[in-house]
């Protein structure tokens, strides 16, 4: 399965540079210097290999400067695309309170009780936090269910369960 782990916003300067928005905990290690990134072109199904010449950080973002991509127009062209890892390169998590996306998409859904709530499509990640995306078992609908350790005071890969102690009115469909 394929990760994103970062995408091409735009251009920054003349020199080729990229703003990349950032998708991974581990930026200083997808972006070093040297190493090589798949990348997804925008509205295609082309993947490429990048070689990363330098990446900083500039207020915020992350400026990236790839091999071969050297001014504007050939930073611009790269706009929207996708850099990709695969999930089956990534070792285990060190923190067994961390979880990567693809690990959690598929489990299991329930209250403490073993109530069936339904089951986790997506992890998304927002401003204010991270969301778990739930199908309901019941009538398909989407849940979203904040990824906090109040809610969500269980994970079991082990088991394939997340349980959920959600505030009242969380689960109702209005």
């Amino acid at each position: 399965m394929e990760l994103v782990v970062g995408r091409v916003a735009k251009s920054h300067g003349v020199r080729g540079e990229l703003v990349v928005e950032v998708r991974t905990d581990e930026p200083e290690a997808r972006f070093a210097p040297g190493s090589t990134l798949r990348g997804r072109l925008a509205r295609s199904k082309e993947v490429r290999d990048f070689t990363v010449e330098s990446a900083r950080e500039h207020s915020g973002r992350l400026l990236v400067h790839l091999t071969g991509v050297s001014d504007r127009t050939a930073a611009d062209e790269l706009r929207g695309t996708l850099f990709l890892v695969n999930s089956e390169d990534l070792g285990p998590s060190q923190d067994p309170d961390e979880y990567y996306d693809h690990e959690l998409e598929g489990l299991r859904v329930e209250l403490a009780d073993g109530t069936a709530i339904g089951t986790v499509t997506e992890v998304l990640h927002s401003a204010a936090g991270e969301l778990l995306s739930v199908r309901a078992a019941d009538d398909g609908r989407e849940i979203l269910i904040p990824f906090v350790m109040a809610i969500v005071p269980t994970v079991s890969m082990t088991d394939g369960l997340v349980v959920i102690d959600p505030p009242e009115g969380l689960l109702d469909p209005e």
